[in-house]
């Protein structure tokens, strides 16, 4: 019988967690079902409570009950604690258990991946929610000269600032600010087909765009960079790398990522062609 695993999130059905995850499960010959979760916006603790009694084994979480997530468990990783967000659940000793994979996903993608430098650099983080709150104490720990969040609510976005100890800045006061080495995009406006509002002459020359996001062709957020002259990437690197970490905690076993992402690239490059 296969091991039972799925996604929650809301849309879902974009989800690529189900192909990697049986991906790496086959470079062990490991029988894995993981299925994708939609609940209503009022569903998602009992939806998640059902899965386990019915014998899921582990759950990733996505947009947008992160926090939600963080609030279910019982036990905690550090990096959890930190972000107060959680993507990753199991059950153990009859107790929900919550990790927060995102930060090093994100990380191992720039820094593995796409071998950008990240020590010195001024970096901008958009938005607010729980897939930032994943992201920000990795960052901090990644030798950057300034991390500087942004978001629509300004209030939340000082939430934010005053937990991790950096600096907010409303999105109306960011053309005064000194230009940016590295602009994260941890808003959902891309999966809207929504741009950000972002003043020209915030890129630094030789600048790096990511989006936490990613779809078949390249989010308003990635066409806005590339016309400033920005190096830029989609989340699919971070979705696999976090999808690693998550597989690791579940099965105590790191699964190779460099041919899987290079696999689901070209795929989407065919797709388009």
């Amino acid at each position: 019988m296969s091991a039972k695993y799925a996604v929650f999130g809301q849309p879902i059905a974009h989800s690529k967690s189900p192909q990697i995850h049986e991906a790496f499960a086959a470079q062990r010959s490991q029988a894995l079902k993981y299925e994708r979760i939609a609940p209503n916006e009022d569903e998602f603790e009992s939806a998640v409570e059902a899965f386990f009694a019915e014998g899921g084994q582990g759950a990733n979480v996505t947009l947008p009950f992160k926090e939600r997530a963080y609030a279910m468990c019982k036990v905690r990783t550090e990096r959890a604690e930190q972000a107060q967000a959680v993507n990753t659940l199991w059950m153990e000793n009859g107790q929900l258990h919550g990790d927060n994979t995102d930060g090093a996903g994100l990380l191992a993608d720039m820094i593995r991946n796409l071998n950008w430098k990240l020590i010195n650099k001024r970096i901008l983080v958009v938005g607010a929610g729980g897939a930032v709150r994943g992201i920000l104490g990795c960052l901090l720990t990644a030798g950057a000269q300034e991390v500087v969040i942004t978001n629509r609510t300004f209030e939340r976005a000082e939430e934010l600032a005053q937990q991790f100890n950096i600096r907010a800045v409303a999105l109306d006061a960011l053309a005064e600010e000194t230009p940016f080495n590295i602009i994260i995009n941890g808003t959902s406006a891309s999966l809207a087909g929504e741009s950000l509002a972002l003043p020209l002459g915030i890129l630094a020359d030789s600048a790096y765009c990511y989006d936490m996001m990613y779809g078949e062709e390249p989010t308003p957020f990635m066409q806005w960079a590339q016309t400033q002259g920005a190096e830029v990437s989609d989340g699919l690197g971070m979705l696999v790398q976090q999808a690693a970490e998550s597989f690791y905690r579940w099965h105590g076993w790191r699964p190779a990522t460099v041919a899987l992402l290079k696999d689901m690239r070209d795929a989407s490059t065919e797709t388009l062609s």
